[in-house]
């Protein structure tokens, strides 16, 4: 009996949720509006790249392209801001009687002239002070001269101990060790002390103050 006292109630609503949702369908979708254009100067008529064209309001926006060529999808009854680093901001608001949903539009925008506070160059007071002062000007080293640096003897030597070895090298050294284990198994390797090529080798390098303490 209850079923039967619900059941007109239960048809009703699945014939009106249909017609409720497609209605608002029917009212989102002609409320919604493809808006593109160009922005162009205004005394010129010269696209303008970069434009940046937001939605007042909200996150959404776009920037025009090389030619100044944007689009965008926007509502009806919104605010549409034009800006520029190099031009005056402009808005423009979509109709909300705006019959279909598409608005082609040409905004032109005006120069933003902007002041600068003014700057004063002055030479030097004297000929003695642009002397001493052009003396002693630090000119950096150029590409020659820095490449001149870097091949002296001094700089190979330090960049011989500092560079860490790849490993090829190290791999070479192994071997050199195991070969030379290999060989003298057995006996006393030859030491080093008794080397003449090695004490001339160490005589050299004394000379050249490889052994000073460096701060």
């Amino acid at each position: 009996m209850v079923m039967k006292r619900f059941l007109p109630y239960t048809v009703l609503l699945l014939f009106l949720f249909p017609r409720t949702s497609k209605a608002q369908f029917e009212t989102v979708r002609d409320s919604v509006v493809q808006l593109y254009g160009i922005v162009m100067t205004a005394d010129s008529l010269v696209g303008i790249p970069a434009v940046s064209i937001t939605v007042k309001g909200q996150n959404r926006g776009t920037i025009s392209n090389a030619d100044g060529v944007f689009s965008i999808v926007v509502l009806k009854g919104d605010i549409v801001d034009f800006s520029h680093v190099s031009y005056k901001q402009k808005t423009v608001t979509i109709p909300r009687n705006l019959e279909g949903n598409q608005y082609s539009l040409v905004q032109l925008m005006v120069a933003d002239t902007v002041y600068l506070p003014m700057t004063i160059i002055k030479p030097r007071p004297t000929p003695e002070q642009f002397a001493r002062d052009f003396v002693n000007t630090k000119v950096p080293d150029d590409d020659i001269e820095i490449a001149r640096q870097n091949n002296s003897e001094a700089k190979r030597r330090v960049l011989m101990r500092t560079t860490p070895g790849d490993g090829g090298e190290a791999t070479s050294m192994q071997m050199r060790n195991i070969s030379t284990k290999a060989t003298y198994r057995g006996q006393t390797p030859p030491m080093n002390i008794f080397n003449p090529v090695a004490w001339a080798e160490f005589i050299e390098s004394w000379k050249r103050g490889d052994f000073k303490r460096k701060n």
